[in-house]
């Protein structure tokens, strides 16, 4: 495992860009709404991007030419953007990255589109959301990478939900994917995962599902994953970094 620390000006450059990021998500979640294909949503998320100076995380990723990944409904991750159109009461995720000063930071949310959504899907990705802001609590230096997942691993499968355990955070900086892996669920006992030490910055990413934890590739469509039951899926993500003094959310 080869896990790259970020001295002082990386951490501000990532602090600068998921600014930026954040600029942006702000001003494009508002614009979504039912009739928009998804390849409107990424040509204006390019744009934003584009016109603060920064770059798409994700045009960085070989063969990946989109700015976004927007995955629907049964889709889990990675769906690129198409003419496909949203109705209301689509589950849209939005999954986005920034590229600023060759340093990158990943951001993801889940939302129903057009509409609040029954009290069933509202629970789903309540939860989902509030266990992610629990979790990047305990992102601290000295505590074990172990203690996240766990926690994820707990309150998501205590609500009788599903953790997508192919799919997983993942240490964030000179690349878009890095060590250390970040599970949703543990693996091994927590003192033998990752010590977290100041330096560090990773995508805590919670990939979940209301059915089964199985996933396959979708027919037909190049880099998506969907659920194989083909259930609700949802993701929440921030960029976090771990500072000498202070851990910061990035975005």
């Amino acid at each position: 495992m080869m896990i790259h620390l970020k001295n002082k000006q990386e951490l501000k450059w990532m602090k600068e860009g998921g600014q930026i990021l954040q600029e942006v998500v702000e001003a494009l979640i508002p614009t979504i709404e039912p009739g928009m294909s998804t390849n409107e949503i990424d040509q204006a998320a390019e744009k934003m991007i584009r016109a603060r100076g920064a770059e798409p995380s994700f045009q960085q990723v070989k063969g990946y030419r989109w700015t976004t990944c927007l995955p629907i409904n049964e889709q889990t991750v990675h769906t690129p953007p198409s003419q496909k159109k949203l109705k209301k009461g689509d589950v849209l995720t939005v999954d986005i990255g920034v590229y600023h000063q060759k340093l990158h930071t990943d951001y993801a949310t889940t939302f129903v589109v057009g509409e609040e959504g029954d009290s069933k899907t509202q629970a789903f990705l309540q939860k989902g959301k509030d266990t992610l802001d629990a979790a990047l609590q305990k992102v601290k230096a000295g505590e074990y990478l172990g203690t996240i997942s766990g926690f994820i691993e707990r309150e998501m499968t205590g609500a009788g939900y599903h953790i997508l355990k192919e799919l997983t955070g993942h240490g964030i900086g000179k690349e878009l994917h890095e060590d250390p892996y970040v599970f949703n669920y543990l693996d091994r006992p927590v003192e033998k995962t990752y010590k977290i030490q100041p330096g560090l910055t990773i995508a805590v990413e919670i990939i979940y599902a209301m059915g089964t934890g199985q996933i396959k590739y979708e027919p037909n469509v190049e880099w998506s994953i969907i659920t194989k039951d083909r259930s609700l899926s949802a993701c929440f993500e921030h960029s976090i970094a771990v500072g000498g003094e202070e851990t910061f959310i990035l975005a």
